[in-house]
């Protein structure tokens, strides 16, 4: 402050989510090439110390989870928005499951950790958001006609669960490409009866 006056306890608070904030933001831009980057680059690249960082995020995993979280939450909101930027539901579709791809591919640097309590309740958290986004693209296909109707948002992330395991390279996007065009081609049929 000004008046040589310590900062209030909610002046601390705001800069303390705001580090968390960037902290979080700077782990998603370097998780994405490598989940494996040091946290004090994750650090440097926030523009905090590595106290500040281990005080947000004591562990790797933690940090890890956080970017998840943010970033799946992120996606969530953006169905309409994905929708109303492209011409074809299809387009939109592949867009939004190939970014949530790339979110995914960030936990999967988890390794070991993704079968901790912790990582099974982001996992958890981020289920009915991320159906729910699903199922706004998956109703505009129906209308385009590109997917029969009837088919379950759930059932369609397991499908598209492939996407998060082919190789993170040029061909594993042109391989995600060749498997999204078979999923259209059996997604143009109505789903079978349990």
């Amino acid at each position: 402050m000004t008046d040589g006056t310590p900062s209030t306890y909610g002046t601390q608070r705001k800069a303390a989510a705001r580090n968390r904030v960037a902290i979080i933001e700077a782990a998603h831009e370097l998780f994405a090439d490598n989940p494996l980057v040091p946290l004090s680059e994750v650090a440097k690249r926030a523009g905090v110390g590595a106290g500040t960082l281990y005080r947000h995020f004591p562990t790797r995993e933690d940090l890890i989870l956080a970017a998840y979280q943010h970033d799946i939450e992120r996606l969530t909101t953006t169905a309409d928005e994905v929708l109303a930027r492209h011409a074809s539901a299809r387009a939109a579709f592949v867009e939004w499951f190939e970014t949530l791809s790339a979110y995914i591919r960030i936990k999967h640097g988890l390794g070991d950790a993704l079968h901790s309590a912790a990582a099974q309740d982001v996992i958890d958290a981020s289920w009915a958001p991320t159906t729910a986004a699903v199922a706004k693209l998956v109703d505009a296909c129906v209308a385009e006609g590109t997917i029969a109707p009837g088919h379950d948002p759930a059932d369609i992330i397991m499908l598209m669960s492939f996407l998060w395991r082919v190789p993170n390279n040029d061909d594993g996007v042109a391989q995600g490409r060749r498997l999204i065009a078979a999923v259209f081609s059996g997604l143009k049929q109505a789903p079978q009866p349990s």
